[in-house]
């Protein structure tokens, strides 16, 4: 988390939001092998938890019941040239979203596990267009293979850490120019939040 104040928030909505939207993070656990990080699709409950599942073979796997671990989920980011300000006399900054969870995991049953595939699969097959795929269309045996392959958790979520840094330090003047710069190099969906979001 930023130590800047400014780039903190406290809108749980958002974070929600967030996960839901971009949909994948990373999970972070220091274990007897040393520190580990896994890369997972995360699908909030919206009750203070976040689910997840890993490969059964993952190094970090067989540490994260009953550990504290900390999640991550980056949303749009991008460096903030000084050329886009009045006065240039300054140096370049990056303006970027990221999430931090920190929390207590739990492994869930196979039912559990079931439950958090088909909300992942529903979640994301409403996103690509033409008709969704179905788990159903899996061959049983298949799919009980691949199941057999991941094993899911769920991180009760004690401490939300936010980093809202869109050039809030800046006078509206210089945050719009800031959004121009970004929407011309690329970064579109930055730009659209420092509209959005800076205040």
């Amino acid at each position: 988390m930023h130590p800047n104040p400014l780039f903190r928030s406290e809108d749980r909505a958002l974070f929600e939001a967030l996960i839901d939207e971009i949909g994948f993070g990373m999970v972070f656990l220091t274990t007897p092998d040393g520190p580990r990080v896994a890369h997972t699709p995360l699908l909030s409950t919206e009750g203070g938890a976040v689910q997840f599942h890993l490969a059964r073979g993952n190094g970090i796997t067989r540490w994260l019941d009953a550990a504290t671990a900390l999640v991550t989920v980056n949303g749009p980011d991008a460096y903030i040239s000084p050329r886009w300000y009045a006065d240039r006399a300054t140096v370049p900054t990056w303006d970027y979203i990221a999430l931090e969870l920190e929390g207590r995991v739990r492994r869930m049953d196979s039912e559990g596990l079931e439950g958090l595939l088909h909300g992942l699969i529903l979640r994301h097959e409403g996103r690509v267009a033409g008709e969704p795929w179905r788990a159903e269309e899996t061959p049983p045996q298949m799919w009980r293979t691949l199941l057999g392959g991941i094993v899911g958790f769920e991180l009760e979520v004690l401490a939300w850490r936010p980093t809202i840094k869109l050039s809030q330090n800046k006078s509206a003047e210089e945050r719009a120019q800031i959004a121009a710069g970004l929407d011309q190099s690329g970064a579109p969906a930055l730009a659209q939040l420092i509209r959005d979001l800076a205040p």
